[in-house]
């Protein structure tokens, strides 16, 4: 490999990583942003009882706009595999269509679509954080840092799907009054985004670096 090719392998990586923090960027900061964009616009310090429920506040064009902006990132991503770029597509297209779909809409089958495009778009992060993330080059040294990786990849997986799941129980379980007075939704919403999006930064490598020349398949 000459020294052009390489040059334009590294310009390639790094493209990659910030694309992924980027991605994770949004997870992190679209409650954050929802909570303080309604403050601003309306000035009373409230939590919604969850994060959909923002698209029927001031803060709905910044939920739209935020979800097409991972749409988008989701939809440019590439991986280093074709699976990869599949299961980002289909994020972006769930991403999409929960920024199209209001949750409670007086038609039911618009609600009925944005929590089946919910649920699919956190079941696509979870798939990412306990699936894509984790896998191991074969032809590549072993990396005290993937090493790191993966755990962290696992332990986001998992608090995702323990989010997830508290969600469908909270419904089952709680009645109307008793969520919304808990604003337990939002907080496990939250939380997962959180998590989806510390998943993201990490495999961007913002603070756990490849310690190998040139980076290896992550």
């Amino acid at each position: 490999m000459n020294m052009q090719q390489e040059e334009r392998k590294k310009i390639q990586l790094i493209s990659y990583l910030q694309l992924r923090n980027l991605i994770g960027a949004t997870g992190l900061l679209l409650p954050l942003l929802l909570f303080i964009g309604n403050w601003y616009k309306t000035g009373e310090i409230s939590v919604e009882n969850s994060i959909s429920d923002y698209h029927h506040t001031e803060s709905r064009d910044l939920f739209v706009g935020v979800l097409f902006v991972l749409g988008f990132f989701l939809l440019t991503y590439k991986g280093f595999e074709a699976i990869d770029s599949k299961f980002a597509n289909f994020g972006s297209v769930f991403a999409i269509g929960v920024a199209l779909f209001p949750n409670d809409s007086p038609t039911k089958w618009i609600s009925t679509m944005h929590f089946v495009f919910a649920t699919l778009l956190f079941l696509v992060f979870i798939y990412f954080s306990l699936v894509l993330f984790r896998k191991k080059s074969k032809s590549a040294p072993v990396n005290p840092s993937k090493i790191v990786r993966n755990r962290i990849y696992l332990i986001c997986g998992i608090i995702m799907v323990i989010c997830v799941v508290g969600i469908a129980l909270g419904k089952f379980i709680l009645s109307d009054d008793e969520l919304d007075n808990s604003n337990l939704i939002f907080w496990l919403e939250t939380v997962a985004l959180i998590a989806f999006g510390f998943s993201w930064i990490t495999k961007g490598e913002l603070f756990i670096k490849d310690v190998l020349d040139g980076g290896s398949k992550v």
